[in-house]
């Protein structure tokens, strides 16, 4: 055979190994190529949304880059590579190895051997973190057709089931680090169909192990019949759903309130509702920030913010900011602890902001220096009011 055979016929091992499903892996080394720094590259298959793949390392002096190909598409780069600089190379299978050694482009060694590996290694790729909130057997993600009657997870639902993730691994550190006994009843503002307020039901009963009231909140009469329902179905005896304004419900002993996208100021009630409850949490991630926004544009007061809010786009950023650290002040005169993150909702909507206030008693309470930047705060951007401020009656 002359080389270009041997490459060929070592490439139809890997095609076979793969076809049969004794593929381990593939190691390319001894480079003597043009690409500057590169010295080896590692296969591996994995699978990607239940689709295999071959995922290649390209290990340089310095670095290591990772690209995932479709496994057709892999043995041509494969062929390329063994043609263009790599002179040894190893098929790892789980019933023999097979041995590529390239002699300066005048001879080809082939050789097998016994098989140094004797399983097959797992190709999860999406699964490889472990999720939270699991799909197996959960009633309430069938009935939000996140996943089918055997817990497995629509195609179509794949971004929501990964946001309800994401959603409890945010909560998770700050939920524990309220004392456990202390958690009695939690709140959900504005909580639309409940996605996210039966995954954190289901956190707080059946992970964390704690008997805790979850009520979710939302004007939507049909909605609220709806999550009932499905709470009923799900046995989930301490859930249940109200019907009413974020601004007319009673928060009263409420020991954790999230508000995520309630529009406007209906953010600010939320925030309002949490404090006047002395709640340990308080969460909300805002949207369309109106009541700030019109009082800029209309005072339009000259600062040296000129040169950005003359632009419509970063007025309406500003505002945005402006709007929300100006509640961040408001939660620390109160005495909480505030963090302000970042928070993507759904992998198809741009990044929000999430504002987190932690009750802290350590912190000094109507502090009068935070009560002064605040309004110098207004006065820098001609706000005459915040909607929040008048609810606090300052």
């Amino acid at each position: 055979m002359n080389i270009q055979e041997n490459i060929q016929s070592f490439t139809k091992n890997i095609e076979q190994s793969i076809t049969e499903n004794i593929f381990v892996s593939l190691s390319l080394g001894n480079y003597k190529g043009t690409e500057d720094q590169l010295k080896n590259i590692y296969v591996k298959k994995i699978l990607i949304k239940k689709e295999e793949k071959l995922t290649f390392t390209y290990r340089y002096k310095t670095n290591d880059i990772v690209k995932n190909y479709d496994i057709k598409e892999s043995y041509d780069l494969i062929k390329n590579a063994l043609g263009e600089g790599f002179r040894f190379a190893t098929l790892f299978t789980t019933d023999y190895d097979l041995q590529l050694e390239n002699f300066n482009d005048e001879r080809i060694l082939v050789k097998k051997l016994k098989a140094s590996k004797s399983a097959t290694p797992s190709t999860e790729h999406d699964q490889a973190k472990k999720r939270i909130i699991t799909a197996n057997d959960k009633t309430y993600l069938h009935e939000l057709n996140i996943t089918d009657a055997a817990g497995n997870i629509y195609k179509a639902a794949q971004d929501k089931y990964k946001q309800l993730n994401h959603y409890i691994e945010i909560l998770s550190p700050l939920i524990k680090d309220i004392p456990q006994d202390k958690i009695k009843k939690v709140v959900d503002m504005a909580c639309g169909k409940g996605y996210l307020t039966f995954a954190l039901y289901d956190y707080l009963t059946n992970v964390l192990k704690l008997e805790t009231e979850v009520i979710g909140v939302e004007t939507r009469k049909d909605l609220v019949d709806l999550c009932n329902t499905i709470a009923k179905k799900s046995d989930f005896k301490k859930l249940s759903f109200a019907e009413g304004a974020i601004e007319e419900y009673d928060s009263k002993e409420s020991n954790i309130l999230i508000a995520l996208h309630a529009c406007d100021t209906a953010t600010d009630d939320a925030i309002y509702k949490g404090i006047t409850a002395k709640a340990d949490l308080i969460i909300v991630a805002p949207c369309c920030h109106k009541q700030i926004r019109k009082q800029m544009e209309k005072d339009a007061i000259s600062n040296d913010i000129d040169f950005l809010t003359k632009y419509g786009i970063f007025m309406e950023r500003q505002a945005e900011m402006v709007t929300d650290g100006m509640r961040a002040m408001l939660l620390e005169y109160h005495g909480y602890k505030t963090k302000v993150m970042e928070f993507i909702s759904d992998a198809h909507t741009p990044k929000n902001v999430m504002i987190v206030g932690i009750k802290d008693d350590k912190k000094v309470y109507k502090d009068v220096d935070i009560l002064l930047q605040f309004q110098e705060a207004k006065a820098y951007f001609g706000i005459g009011y915040h909607h929040l401020e008048r609810l606090l009656g300052l």
